[in-house]
């Protein structure tokens, strides 16, 4: 198995958050990852992405050029990454912030409403977790014991009050 993610979106989504609890519950179930986070100078509301690879081999090199899926959560990111997507690649796509269709035939595309669900449910700001849901269940990357561990390991201290608000974000998703 080797999965090569692109998230991307802007500051503040969450984008970066959602790659690193992949990161580690693929870490946990002993895979081999890799975590490369990137975002412009001004963070919230710049752009983000991070490339996230989970892999049963060893990883040679943590930059995906060509991603075989595309979390896009804004409109810029999507016009960005597009064209870079795999052939026979997926793309998972925020429908509440993206209002045009994928131009591409030769991907699997998904479109969820993510920031209005999360908005739906009272979970503002959770949309990365409702995508992070459909993700891991259209492409069976790990189940959801596994996205637990990783937000119990990456939720920080201070916000560990988060972790069943998260974890239903998920399941949404995966719901969905």
């Amino acid at each position: 198995m080797n999965h090569e993610i692109l998230f991307a979106g802007f500051g503040g989504q969450g984008i970066l958050f959602a790659g690193k609890v992949l990161v580690y519950a693929g870490m946990l179930e002993g895979r081999q990852v890799s975590w490369l986070p990137s975002y412009g100078p001004e963070m919230r509301g710049g752009t983000a992405n991070c490339s996230v690879i989970i892999s049963d081999d060893p990883i040679g090199s943590p930059i995906i050029n060509d991603p075989a899926i595309l979390v896009a959560m804004n409109l810029p990111s999507l016009d960005k990454f597009e064209d870079l997507i795999q052939k026979d690649g997926y793309a998972f796509i925020d429908s509440t912030l993206i209002t045009r269709k994928v131009e591409r035939n030769d991907v699997k595309t998904f479109y969820i409403p993510a920031t209005q669900m999360a908005q739906d449910n009272g979970m503002k700001g959770l949309a990365n977790m409702i995508m992070l849901g459909k993700v891991i269940r259209e492409l069976g990357v790990m189940d959801m014991e596994s996205i637990k561990k990783g937000l119990v390991k990456v939720i920080p201290e201070r916000k560990k009050d988060m972790l069943e608000v998260n974890l239903k974000a998920v399941q949404m998703g995966y719901d969905f």
